[in-house]
């Protein structure tokens, strides 16, 4: 057993003494500036609700498909995409595909038809699954164990930038200029993080070799217990099928499909939520969009990444802490099914908000665990299994929002499910997952660089 899965395995304890330098919270905030942008990308297709069904005539349902397009890819090539990132690393699956996302805004900008938007929905949910994937896998590479919940914090906080920063201007462009302005917009953010990612990222390995990290800091990654860049699966499908036979994968994936199911829900019908059964103006859906994710930024960062170290870092047992998060935040989350009883947008908008903390609580302690649960050189497909599970929850919920809209008219049942997916996660996260420890690697083989 290697040095690096021996610490892993046995929970070896960081260093007391913080090192001489940062380049590890570099690398974090540049997964989360990527990640961002993923997410304004996905997003503003909800913004442009309204005058997108006017120019192609759609109805609710009709527009749910739509919407739902860029899940059906995201799901489907998310395995594919894991094992692509353990086998040719996180560099070069990441900038291909930054490139392919830019392309997807570009083709919605000039579509003529909702098909073509269709297709560039598809294109972009195969360009963006590798996103948490990779981030995911970048974690355990470049932190030690104890540091994972704030690095997974600061790259999952893009997701809810994304509704505090990236949907009000979405908003603002579309309401001032056009929703063909807006995808423009989407596909200038993406060349400058495609710029900035191919500039920046690295291994820690390539990083320490070109002087650009300490080597205080690279013994303080690989001593806390970081993933090894030497190794990955002698078989990627072989480990696949292995990972799936693990009742601690199902576990951490059914419940967090839970979450994702009312997380879905929100990210794609909160601003046609608020316009239709609120009577709220585009700009304003998207001012009222920014407060739940607001709320789930600050909770993140504070509870779920900061706290969780902190008390991690002192002694506190990680199982009972990272456990007890994940039900803390689904019961919190389960908050939002107050929005089915509220006729004031801003009594709505608070249970959502409130729901939404826990929602993030889930998310980020999640996150977090493929790269402390899986098998050495594996975290990429862990990751990918889990967000592949998630995602399906992601499908259904767009969908069957816009089918009850059309039947009753009204959101009321639509929350309701949603209270009743997040109930099914808790009970997964409770009785599937077990504890929280690695799962024994199977045969490895050395890895490509990154």
């Amino acid at each position: 057993m290697s040095q690096v899965s021996k610490n892993a395995t046995e929970g070896h304890s960081a260093p007391a003494v913080r090192p001489r330098g940062k380049a590890r919270w570099s690398i974090a905030l540049l997964m989360g500036f990527g990640i961002l942008i993923n997410y304004v990308d996905r997003l503003s297709i909800s913004v442009t609700q309204k005058p997108l069904t006017h120019d192609f005539g759609l109805t609710a349902t009709e527009f749910g498909i739509l919407s739902s397009a860029f899940l059906w890819s995201y799901a489907i090539m998310q395995i594919p995409s894991g094992m692509l990132l353990d086998r040719f690393g996180v560099k070069k699956i990441w900038g291909a595909s930054a490139v392919l996302w830019t392309v997807a805004s570009v083709l919605t900008a000039v579509a003529s038809g909702a098909w073509i938007i269709v297709v560039a929905r598809v294109l972009l949910g195969v360009a963006e699954a590798p996103a948490f994937p990779g981030a995911m896998k970048a974690t355990g590479l470049w932190f030690p164990r104890h540091e994972r919940g704030l690095c997974t914090a600061i790259f999952d906080s893009g997701t809810r930038l994304a509704n505090v920063l990236g949907l009000p201007l979405i908003a603002f462009t579309v309401a001032t200029w056009g929703w063909r302005e807006a995808f423009w917009v989407q596909a200038a953010l993406s060349v400058i993080f495609l710029l900035a990612f191919l500039w920046r990222y690295t291994g820690p390995k390539a990083r320490l070799a070109k002087g650009r990290m300490t080597h205080e800091e690279y013994s303080y990654i690989v001593d806390g217990g970081a993933s090894s860049e030497d190794l990955r699966p002698s078989s990627e499908w072989s480990t696949v099928a292995y990972l799936l036979r693990q009742r601690k994968v199902w576990g951490l994936a059914l419940g967090l499909a839970g979450a994702g199911y009312t997380l879905w829900m929100l990210l794609t019908w909160l601003p046609g939520y608020m316009q239709t059964s609120m009577n709220q103006s585009i700009l304003q859906s998207g001012i009222y969009a920014a407060v739940p994710a607001l709320a789930m930024f600050v909770s993140e960062l504070t509870i779920g990444g900061w706290w969780v170290d902190r008390v991690i870092g002192r002694g506190a047992n990680p199982d009972k802490v990272r456990k007890g998060i994940l039900v803390a935040g689904m019961i919190v989350a389960l908050f939002t099914v107050g929005a089915a009883f509220s006729n004031s947008p801003v009594v709505a908008i608070i249970w959502i908000a409130i729901g939404s903390a826990g929602i993030a609580l889930v998310y980020v302690t999640s996150n977090s665990l493929p790269a402390l649960i899986a098998p050495e050189g594996s975290a990429g497909s862990l990751a990918a299994i889990v967000n592949c599970v998630n995602l399906l929850a992601g499908v259904v919920a767009p969908i069957v929002t816009g089918f009850i809209v059309d039947v009753t008219g009204h959101f009321f049942y639509a929350f309701i499910i949603g209270g009743v997916a997040l109930i099914g996660g808790l009970a997964s996260y409770l009785l599937l997952m077990g504890k929280i420890e690695p799962i024994p690697a199977r045969e490895l083989v050395k890895a490509d660089a990154d």
